[in-house]
């Protein structure tokens, strides 16, 4: 009898890679259609893929004004294409799979683990509803807050839709907008559409496990009735360092921008004390994955911009929808560093050590990240005449999945636009998952 071959399953990180590819493929096939351009025109293929992969990838970077370019159709397609990525292919998928009634099966839930840089299978089903739920309530509520403004100014139809389109970017961390060319500049000043936005992409790139734990948390407060301290005690080692990074990257990079650029006219310069305060917040805030600019990127100095690229390569947390090395990456390696200065042999963050397995795998994200980086950059100024400052902090936007630029994609070759579209899905899908089918970073789920 002739020898049975063995069926070869796909492994979990190749259908998140091939899945992301089909979706990003699709959404460039609708975008095509004469009914997604205002104009009615049937759009390039390689317009149509670069839009799509920068939807999907939650990156913000575009070749085509999103709001003049494409029909509310066209538009309605790309906030799609954001969603799912924001969300992660394999997550809407299953989470179809669970609206329709049918069983998840085991190699689903792995899959769904993977995806979600879960700590563990167990409760993944429980995890992936309390992601879904929190996602649409957060989104709903950054709407709720947008449409004060936009209702006022566009009509209510017209307004919903600016609000919902928005509210998504903005938690998914992907800086599209159908304001016009300009982002959120014109709305410097505009407390509402500021903090409202920084509150949304903050959020999204905190990561669902601080979700999760700061509720639980709170659970354990009210019905345990324990303290505070106690119940901060319970938390993951995750989640604690996400948090103070968080915090850290945050106050520290508004005090360096405010510093660098508070006597620029192109930027803050001009602008009171108060929107000043509140532009390099805004800025540090969406250095790390966002994409909605307040200021003209490419008016800022080139310190700045070069300090810029150093937050956009940090990026978010993990299990969430930022981009980046990660927070909780950078926070490994600085305490192993800090453990080899003071000749400890282990690596140890609030008082617990770190297993050697996950300081490699945060040494092997840092190297593949900057190697991408780098790599990506010469040959972007090997195909296109920029210099190397642009050149760094496009690719950076691009791998970190950030979205801000200093208006060089629009003006890119085309083989700069694959260089681009390249990084910009090695970002979404995880350098690690590409070389070594490893997206994130996780830490050890008990204390």
């Amino acid at each position: 009898m002739p020898e049975k071959h063995k069926r070869k399953h796909l492994t979990s990180f190749q259908m998140i890679i091939l899945g992301f590819a089909g979706v990003i493929l699709l959404g460039s096939l609708l975008l095509m259609l004469p009914v997604s351009s205002a104009e009615r025109v049937v759009t390039p293929f390689d317009q149509a893929l670069f839009t799509s992969t920068s939807a999907v990838c939650v990156t913000g970077l575009v070749v085509q004004d999103t709001g003049s370019y494409w029909s509310g159709f066209g538009q309605a397609v790309i906030l799609l294409l954001i969603q799912t990525g924001g969300l992660g292919v394999v997550t809407v998928a299953v989470s179809v799979f669970m609206l329709s009634g049918r069983k998840i099966s085991l190699m689903q839930r792995s899959t769904m683990q993977d995806a979600i840089s879960a700590p563990k299978v167990g409760g993944i089903v429980r995890l992936t509803k309390f992601i879904l739920r929190g996602t649409f309530l957060i989104e709903g509520i950054g709407a709720f807050i947008y449409s004060f403004y936009y209702c006022r100014e566009y009509g209510l139809l017209k307004g919903i839709w600016f609000s919902v389109f928005h509210a998504v970017s903005a938690f998914c961390n992907a800086g599209l907008d159908i304001m016009g060319a300009d982002s959120l500049i014109p709305y410097h000043s505009n407390l509402l559409m500021m903090l409202n936005t920084s509150f949304l992409i903050i959020m999204g790139g905190i990561g669902f496990i601080v979700w999760w734990d700061t509720v639980e948390a709170f659970r354990r407060i009210r019905t345990k009735k324990c303290s505070i301290r106690s119940a901060w005690n319970g938390v993951h080692l995750q989640t604690k360092i996400a948090i103070f990074m968080t915090l850290l990257l945050l106050i520290g990079g508004t005090v360096v921008i405010y510093f660098l650029e508070r006597s620029n006219p192109d930027t803050l310069g001009n602008l009171s004390e108060k929107d000043r305060i509140l532009n390099a917040f805004f800025q540090s805030v969406t250095l790390r994955t966002a994409g909605f600019a307040a200021v003209p990127q490419a008016a800022l100095r080139p310190v700045t911009a070069f300090f810029g690229a150093l937050l956009m390569m940090i990026g978010g947390s993990p299990v969430g929808t930022a981009g980046g090395m990660k927070t909780v990456t950078i926070a490994v390696i600085f305490f192993t560093f800090a453990a080899m200065i003071r000749n400890h042999e282990d690596t140890e963050v609030f008082k617990r050590n770190i297993p050697v397995s996950v300081v490699k795998k945060a040494v092997a994200i840092v190297f593949l990240s900057m190697s991408t980086i780098f790599i990506m950059t010469i040959l972007l100024m090997a195909t296109n005449d920029v210099n190397l400052l642009d050149a760094l902090f496009e690719v950076a936007s691009a791998v970190c999945t950030v979205g801000l630029s200093r208006n060089l994609t629009p003006v890119l070759n085309t083989a700069g636009q694959i260089i681009i579209m390249i990084c910009m899905y090695i970002g979404r899908v995880g350098p690690i998952s590409m070389a070594v089918s490893y997206t994130h970073l996780t830490l050890p789920t008990k204390l």
